[in-house]
């Protein structure tokens, strides 16, 4: 029997309108094209897009046109290219510098290029590394792009510069939820022979997570402590009943069911994240003690 071709899309764009369109296509109409599902339907069509966008402006003598090229390549899927265009322009000191280099990181962190990210933060902020300890984009913030100083870590952690990622996460403001999140990365990176050190960079995380009353994030580091000590050869005995005094206050029958895993499942077990989980955004009328 002969294989049953499906039939075209009718709401998809004709081939021979695409290529037609294409070559007449500028930066603008060549962004939304990446954008419309009845043209760029697959990456057979995204990458003549972009393409188009990568050859449109051989020469860049401005700003604007270099940040609309390259923002237009992200939009398409193209970092690398995007990255490309932007070196084709170099950019005069002051805020014009600095909105080149953000686009520039951003380039970077989208294609995975860890160490030219990490250069464009550091370039953004002329070494002074505590400078970045604020928000990249503070009037446009993009999801998971916050805090430059956070963000220079995890790439120089994915370089497998671990020390380098704890100093700079030390270097920051340590206070708050921020600074309990800091310190249990900060723990991530530490060797194992650094025992001691991690321990201690735990205890006072958990003070910070107490006093925001962040009883979720203190859980998560209960837990984080008494892997810790497990893999150090300890038996986690203190860790382990934090865990039961906190779950016991906070009728977090998910974490006690964790502690005791040999023991018959609650039936009135609750994940972490439903009311009265110990990961539940919703503010507590208790305040536990650690």
């Amino acid at each position: 029997m002969a294989a049953v071709t499906a039939a075209p899309d009718p709401r998809v764009m004709r081939e021979e309108r695409f290529q037609s369109v294409l070559a007449e296509m500028d930066l603008a109409a060549a962004e939304q094209a990446c954008l419309n599902p009845r043209i760029a339907n697959s990456d057979g069509r995204r990458q003549p897009l972009r393409d188009q966008l990568l050859e449109l402006h051989p020469v860049i003598d401005s700003l604007e046109l270099v940040l609309a090229n390259a923002e237009a390549l992200m939009v398409c899927g193209a970092p690398e290219a995007a990255a490309a265009v932007l070196n084709r322009y170099s950019p005069r000191a002051g805020d014009e510098r600095r909105q080149w280099l953000l686009l520039r990181w951003r380039a970077a962190a989208a294609a995975l290029d860890h160490r030219q990210a990490a250069l464009a933060l550091r370039r953004l902020v002329d070494g002074n590394l505590k400078a970045l300890d604020a928000p990249l984009f503070p009037d446009q913030p993009l999801p998971d792009q916050g805090n430059g100083l956070d963000q220079l870590a995890l790439h120089e952690a994915a370089l497998g510069r671990n020390a380098v990622a704890v100093e700079l996460q030390l270097l920051g403001d340590l206070t708050g939820v921020q600074g309990a999140k800091r310190l249990a990365r900060a723990v991530q990176w530490l060797d194992a022979e650094q025992f001691e050190q991690a321990d201690q960079l735990l205890e006072t995380a958990l003070d910070q997570a107490a006093a925001a009353e962040a009883w979720g994030l203190a859980m998560d580091l209960l837990h984080q402590q008494l892997q810790l000590q497990l893999a150090a050869g300890g038996d986690g005995a203190r860790p382990r009943q934090r865990i039961q005094r906190l779950a016991t206050v906070l009728n977090d029958r998910y974490a006690l069911q964790q502690l005791h895993p040999e023991v018959e499942p609650d039936p009135l077990l609750r994940s972490p994240r439903e009311p009265g989980g110990h990961a539940d955004v919703r503010p507590s009328a208790v305040a536990p003690s650690l």
